[in-house]
C-alpha cells in the first residue's frame, strides 16, 4: 500500500545482511514468507538480495551456510535492509557495516534488525528516538550499556523507518504485517496459511489471546483492525486502510467499534496511541517532542493538547 492506503503492486528490493553466527530459524522466518509471496502471486513481489561483509559465504550458528549475492557497500537501490544476527552481537566489531548502514539510513532506506540485529543498529547509533525490540537474550545487556534506548518486550516493532524483531519465529508475524501493508490482508493470510501459520500474533504480545484480553472483543474484524493499529503507532493509517485490513467497509468497521467497544474506530486508535505515549512519558528518557513523533502526532503542542484531553494533565506534569 502507498501512503494514501491504496494497494500497490510494486516490486520491492529487500536487502538481507546475515552476520556470522546468525540464527538460521530467524533468517528463514524472515525470507520464506517473501519467497511464498512470490510463488503465490506468480511474479516477483519481493526481490531479495543477500549481502555479506566479505563476499564469502556466511556461516550460521548451526550447519546453515548462506551464499551472498553482493557485498556491503554495493549500494543498489533498496526498499528495506534487514540485519540478522545471533551469538553475542554486543561484541560485534564492524566499522564497515556501521558505515554502510549509516549511509543507507541517510539515503532514506528503512532499516530492520532481527534477533540480535537490533543490537547492531543500536550500536551504530541508528535507533535514536525510536521504539525497538530485540531478542530477550540481549535485552538486558543492551539496556545496561544504552539506557537511553526505548526497548519493548514485543515480538516486533515498526517505528517509521525502523523495523525491529525479536527473532525465532517472530519474523513470520512481522512479515504478515508487512505483506498486509504492501498487498492487503487477504493475500497476507494466504501466505501465512502456506506455512500453516494460522495463529498470527500481534506485534505487542506473544499470543493472540493477549490481544483478546486487551481489546475485550472476539470480533475478527475488530481484532484485525487493532493489530494494524498496534503495528502503526508512529505513522497512523487511515480508516479506509483499517477497514480494508479488516475486510469490511469503513462504515461497518465504525459500527462494530461503536457497538462492541463504545467509541468509533479512529477515536479508539487515538486512545491506543495516547496510552503508548503515556507509557513512554513515564518510562522512557525521550523528550516530549520525540514521544510525540513516536506516537504519530505532528508536533509537541498537538500532542500535549491531546494528552491533556485524555488524561487530565499535560505530559509535562509527569516530568
Amino acid at each position: 500500500m502507498d501512503k494514501s492506503g491504496q494497494l500497490t503492486t510494486n516490486r520491492r528490493r529487500i536487502g538481507i545482511l546475515p552476520l556470522d553466527g546468525f540464527a538460521a530459524m530467524s533468517f528463514a522466518a524472515l525470507t520464506e514468507p517473501m519467497r511464498a509471496a512470490n510463488l503465490l502471486a506468480r511474479r516477483v513481489l519481493y526481490d531479495m538480495v543477500v549481502y555479506s561483509v566479505t563476499g564469502h559465504p556466511v556461516q550460521s550458528s548451526g550447519a546453515t551456510l548462506v551464499m551472498p549475492q553482493a557485498r556491503i557497500g554495493e549500494d543498489d537501490p533498496l526498499d528495506y535492509l534487514f540485519v540478522v544476527a545471533g551469538g553475542d552481537p554486543m561484541t560485534f566489531q564492524g566499522g564497515a557495516v556501521t558505515a554502510w548502514l549509516t549511509r543507507l539510513s541517510r539515503a532514506g532506506v528503512p532499516l530492520g534488525g532481527v534477533s540480535g540485529g537490533p543490537v547492531i543498529l543500536a550500536r551504530a547509533g541508528l535507533m535514536q528516538n525510536r521504539r525497538m525490540t530485540v531478542h530477550w537474550e540481549h535485552a538486558a545487556a543492551l539496556a545496561e550499556v544504552s539506557p537511553h534506548l526505548v526497548i519493548e518486550r514485543s515480538l516486533y516493532v515498526i517505528d517509521r523507518d525502523r523495523v525491529t524483531c525479536a527473532g525465532g519465529s517472530a519474523p513470520m508475524d512481522l512479515m504478515h504485517a508487512l505483506i498486509t501493508q504492501h498487498h492487503g490482508a487477504e493475500f497476507a493470510r494466504e501466505v501465512s496459511d502456506w506455512f500453516m501459520h494460522t495463529d498470527i500474533r500481534p506485534s505487542g504480545g506473544p499470543q493472540r489471546a493477549g490481544l483478546l484480553d486487551r481489546v475485550g472483543s472476539t470480533n475478527p474484524a475488530i481484532l484485525d483492525a487493532v493489530e494494524t493499529m498496534e503495528a502503526h503507532v508512529a505513522e497512523p493509517v487511515t480508516l479506509e486502510r483499517l477497514a480494508e485490513t479488516a475486510g469490511v467497509s469503513s462504515r461497518q468497521l465504525n459500527r462494530l467499534f461503536t457497538e462492541k467497544l463504545g467509541r468509533p474506530t479512529m477515536r479508539y486508535y487515538r486512545e491506543l496511541r495516547l496510552d503508548k505515549a503515556q507509557s513512554l512519558v513515564r518510562n522512557s528518557p525521550l523528550s516530549l517532542t520525540e514521544i510525540a513523533l513516536a506516537t504519530g502526532f505532528a508536533n509537541s503542542s498537538h500532542f500535549s493538547r491531546a494528552y491533556a484531553a485524555q488524561f487530565g494533565q499535560p505530559p509535562s506534569a509527569y516530568r
